[in-house]
């Protein structure tokens, strides 16, 4: 099941209220919430395969949340080996970088 997302009204409510309620309500709270269609797991390797290809700072959010949504460090592994032939090696290793910290060597 999908958490409640708050990030957008938190961090850009008094700013841009329109942008932080389509993010928490519209793009978490309907879009993210299908998972009769798709499923928490593959909606997270879409989403950081889309962010690893942009090379934008979303990324480790996304790889956090990917991680909480079951996916595996030798999925997101085998994710950024696979894109970094399409998305550029310097996105790889950034994006590397970043799953090491969230999944670490051990797991």
């Amino acid at each position: 099941m999908v958490k409640k997302q708050t990030a957008g009204r938190e961090n850009l409510g008094e700013f841009a209220p329109k942008f932080a309620e389509l993010n928490d309500d519209v793009l978490f709270g309907e879009v993210w919430s299908r998972e009769e269609q798709m499923s928490l797991h593959d909606r997270s390797l879409i989403t950081v395969s889309s962010l690893l290809t942009q090379g934008v700072p979303q990324l480790e959010a996304h790889m956090k949340i990917a991680k909480q949504n079951g996916v595996s460090k030798n999925e997101m592994v085998e994710l950024i080996t696979h894109l970094s032939f399409y998305t550029g090696w310097p996105k790889a290793w950034t994006a590397f970088e970043i799953a090491k910290e969230i999944y670490g060597d051990n797991e």
